[in-house]
């Protein structure tokens, strides 16, 4: 069965001399001149279309040109709607936020994440406060501690002017593999081993 492509010639539009015909029930009629498959295609109340122009001879369907455009298009929007776009949401947040905030600013990092957003989790400082990055720092890894069951963090805490920021995407964070396995675990060591007594020297009486 051949695709329809987007871009195809219809009934008079179509310029070649002769043309392999599918019809509406994806029957194969072989080759016909252009003119005879434009007339089937008339008495049967249908649309010649050509879907491969590039075949020798170009590939021809029979079928209902209105109502393909109209499937088609329906198509593309039902998968537009079902296609959800990833955002980039934002949550800030002050060096000095109290416990409180803190809990409630994670949830909503949280509710996000779960709803498939990436979240830019800032701290904005001010005056001196920039000063003591480690206080930020802290801060931000307070919250991924927080939401790493759901969270990989795709950008590390960095400082930019007066804020500093890290990325979170949706997905557990990877945990690190265990290290000394495989190769490169030590073997363990050998008892040592033990020497045979020697043989007793036989004596002549």
């Amino acid at each position: 069965m051949y695709p329809i492509t987007k871009e195809f010639r219809v009934n008079e539009r179509i310029r070649t001399r002769e043309v392999r015909v599918i019809d509406e029930n994806n029957a194969q009629l072989g080759v016909l001149p252009t003119y005879q498959a434009l007339q089937l295609a008339r008495e049967r109340g249908l649309d010649l279309v050509e879907v491969a122009p590039t075949a020798v001879p170009p590939v021809c369907r029979i079928l209902d040109y209105g109502k393909f455009k109209y499937e088609q298009s329906k198509k593309e929007r039902d998968a537009r709607k079902n296609q959800k776009q990833v955002m980039l949401r934002e949550i800030r947040m002050r060096p000095k936020i109290d416990d409180h905030d803190i809990d409630f600013k994670t949830r909503t990092v949280e509710k996000l994440l779960k709803d498939g957003d990436k979240v830019k989790v800032t701290v904005m400082f001010r005056g001196r406060e920039v000063t003591h990055p480690q206080i930020g720092r802290a801060l931000l890894d307070r919250v991924y501690d927080k939401v790493k069951e759901f969270a990989q963090l795709e950008k590390t805490a960095s400082l930019e002017g007066r804020n500093m920021t890290i990325i979170l995407a949706p997905g557990a964070a990877k945990t690190p593999r265990p290290s000394g396995s495989g190769a490169a675990t030590a073997a363990a060591p050998r008892p040592p081993r033990e020497e045979a007594p020697a043989a007793a020297t036989p004596t002549r009486e």
